[in-house]
C-alpha cells in the first residue's frame, strides 16, 4: 500500500505525523479526512487539474494536511521559505500562476507585507487569522471528509533556493497514473537505500517547504510510517527526539551533523541513538572529517545522494563505500554522468570539470537527452543545457575510474586570484574543522593586483573571542594545511553567516555586497586582518 488513504483505511489509529516539540499527533484517519476536507475547497474555490496554488509556512501541524489536499485535488502546489522578504515571495507566487495563497500565523509578518500584492488570490491563514485572511480550519471544517468525485494526483512544483540568482521553478508533468496509484520515486529509493517500511519511524529537523524533507516525509507517508517533525533545528532536541521516539531513520545536511559534533561531549553521550538504522545527508558537500566523525559516532548507517530539484540525475553512496572512496557522493543510480570543460569536451577520469547528466538512450529517448525545463524561463533552461542535451546543476567536480563522483564547488563560486582558479568549498571544509569557529564561508573579493583575494568570513563559535588574535590562529592553521595560493589573505567576523533553514549558504549575497553589489549586512562587519 503506498498511499496514506490506504493506511487510513488500514491502519486508522496510526500516527501518520506527530510534531516533536508540542507532541501533537494526526493519524493516518485525521490526515485522511482533512486532506479530502481541503481538495472540496481547493475545488470550491475553482481549481482544477493542473491549476496552481501555494502556500508559505512555518513547520507547522497542518502541512502535509495542505500538502496531501493538494495533491489528490491534481493541482500544483508551490511550497515558499518562510524567511523570503514580500516581493521575493510574490516573484515566486506570480512566476508559478498561484491563484490560492495560504500562509501561517507563524509567517503573519510577510504575510501582512505581501498582502496589498496578493490580493487578487484567494488568501487562507492556518493556526490563526490576521486581517486580510480567511481560517483555513474554519473553511475546510464545513467540507465533506469523504473524496472528491474527481481525485487525480498532483505535483509539488518547487524552486531552487536561489543562492545563485532568482529562484528558479521546476515543474514537471503531472502524473498519468490513476490515483492512488502514484507511487513516488523517493519510496523506491528508501526501499532500496535505506530500508523503508511501514514500521520505520523517520525524523525531519529541516523546514518542510524545502524540496528533500517534504519528500522524503511524504514518502514515509506513502508507504505507512510515521514521520516526526521539528518545529525547528536545535542539535541536542534532534538528539533529544532519536531518543524519546526511538527514531529509525532520518534526512540531514551536513550543517546538522556540524552542530551536534560540536556540542559538548557530554552532552552527545547522554543519548541514545541506538534505535537509529539509516540516515542520509546532502544539499550540500560534507567536509571528510565530519562525516567520519559521525560514522564512528553513529556507525556505518549514513548515506550520502547528489541530486537536485531538476531531478536529472541521483548519485549516492552508503557508508562502507564511502570509507574506501573517502569524499565520494558516490555513482549515478539513474542517468549517466560526464565531466566536461568549457568547450563541453568530456575529460578523463580525475580531472575537474562541469558536471553533466546524459539519460540512458531508450526507445522513448533516442537522443539520450535528460532534459528538464525551468519555468517560464527559456534561457537559464538553454544555459544548462549543452549542445549534446546533456544537462547541469552548475556545479564542479571529478570522477575517479570508477565512476565515483567528487564534487569541488558551484562554477560561479570559484576565484581567479592571479590567474588560478580557487574552489572555496575546500577551504570551508578545513576551516569548518577547527574547535573555535561555528561557521565559515570563503567567497572572491576585488583586489587591484590579483583580481580576486580570498576571503574567509567567520562565524566564532564564541563571539567574545579576540578577533585579531583568532585571525593569526586560523591563518597559522590554514597555512599549515593549503597551498599558499589558496589560504586566506583577508578573514571578516559575523555573528551569523546567511544561511537557509536547510543549511546551504547564500553566498551570493555575501559576494554581492564585498563586490558593492549591496549594503553591508551588518553596520560594519569587523575586519581583523
Amino acid at each position: 500500500m503506498t498511499h496514506p488513504y490506504k493506511h487510513a483505511a488500514a491502519t486508522p489509529d496510526k500516527p501518520a505525523y506527530i510534531m516533536a516539540g508540542s507532541g501533537e499527533t494526526i493519524t493516518y484517519a485525521q490526515l485522511d479526512a482533512r486532506a479530502n476536507q481541503g481538495a472540496h475547497l481547493i475545488r470550491a474555490l475553482g481549481l482544477k487539474r493542473g491549476d496552481a496554488m501555494a502556500m508559505m509556512m512555518d513547520n507547522s501541524a497542518r502541512y502535509f494536511e495542505v500538502a496531501w489536499a493538494a495533491e489528490r485535488a491534481g493541482v500544483y502546489l508551490t511550497c515558499l521559505s518562510s524567511k523570503l522578504l514580500p516581493a521575493e515571495a510574490e516573484y515566486i507566487i506570480r512566476d508559478g500562476e498561484c491563484r490560492v495563497f495560504i500562509a501561517s500565523k507563524g509567517t503573519a509578518a510577510c504575510a501582512t507585507a505581501l498582502l496589498p500584492l496578493v490580493d487578487d488570490l484567494d488568501r487562507f491563514m492556518v493556526d490563526g487569522v490576521v486581517d486580510g485572511y480567511q481560517g483555513w480550519e474554519e473553511a475546510t471544517a464545513a467540507q465533506p471528509e469523504t473524496p472528491i468525485a474527481d481525485p487525480s494526483p498532483g505535483q509539488i512544483m518547487l524552486y531552487s533556493s536561489g543562492t545563485t540568482g532568482k529562484p528558479k521553478g521546476v515543474r514537471f508533468a503531472l502524473p498519468e497514473d490513476p490515483y492512488g496509484e502514484n507511487v513516488s520515486p523517493l519510496v523506491m529509493i528508501g526501499q532500496g537505500l535505506y530500508g523503508f517500511n511501514p514500521d520505520m519511524i523517520y525524523l525531519s529537523p529541516a523546514p518542510l517547504y524545502h524540496a528533500a524533507p517534504l519528500r522524503w516525509s511524504m514518502a514515509v507517508q506513502q508507504i505507512g510510517g510515521t514521520v516526526i517533525v521539528m518545529e525547528r533545528f536545535d542539535a541536542e532536541k534532534a538528539l533529544e527526539y532519536i531518543e524519546r521516539y526511538k527514531v529509525t531513520h532520518a534526512q540531514w545536511v551536513p550543517t546538522h551533523f556540524i552542530r551536534m559534533l560540536k556540542l559538548p561531549e557530554a552532552d552527545r553521550k547522554k543519548y541514545d541513538v541506538s534505535s537509529l538504522k539509516a540516515v542520509w545527508h546532502a544539499a550540500a558537500p560534507c567536509p571528510v572529517p565530519v562525516k567520519q566523525a559521525m560514522i564512528e559516532w553513529w556507525g556505518p548507517i549514513i548515506g550520502e545522494y547528489y541530486a537536485g530539484t531538476e531531478g536529472n540525475g541521483f548519485h549516492n553512496i552508503l557508508s562502507p563505500e564511502w570509507l574506501t572512496h573517502k569524499g565520494s557522493v558516490g555513482r549515478n543510480l539513474t542517468t549517466i554522468t560526464h565531466i566536461c570543460d568549457d568547450e563541453g569536451n568530456e575529460v578523463p577520469p580525475r580531472t575537474e570539470g562541469a558536471i553533466f547528466f546524459e539519460a540512458p538512450v531508450t526507445d522513448l529517448n533516442p537522443t539520450g537527452a535528460a532534459p528538464f525545463i525551468y519555468h517560464n524561463d527559456p534561457e537559464k533552461t538553454r544555459e544548462s543545457t549543452s549542445a549534446k542535451g546533456w544537462t547541469t546543476l552548475g556545479d564542479v567536480g571529478w570522477m575517479d575510474e570508477e565512476g565515483y563522483l567528487y564534487l569541488t564547488d558551484r562554477k560561479s563560486f570559484m576565484i581567479i586570484s592571479g590567474g588560478v582558479n580557487i574552489y572555496p568549498a575546500e577551504i570551508e571544509n578545513l576551516l569548518i574543522t577547527h574547535p573555535k569557529v561555528a561557521d565559515v564561508a570563503v567567497i572572491g573579493a576585488p583586489h587591484e593586483e590579483m583580481g580576486e583575494e580570498v576571503v574567509a568570513v567567520i562565524q566564532p563559535k564564541d563571539l567574545s573571542e579576540d578577533r585579531a588574535a583568532l585571525a593569526d590562529e586560523l591563518a597559522q592553521y590554514a597555512r599549515a594545511n593549503l597551498s599558499h595560493v589558496k589560504s586566506p589573505r583577508r578573514w571578516d567576523f559575523r555573528e551569523e553567516l546567511p544561511r537557509h533553514d536547510t543549511g546551504k549558504l547564500y553566498k551570493r549575497l555575501l559576494r554581492d555586497e564585498y563586490w558593492g553589489k549591496l549594503k553591508p549586512a551588518e553596520p560594519s562587519a569587523e575586519q581583523a586582518a
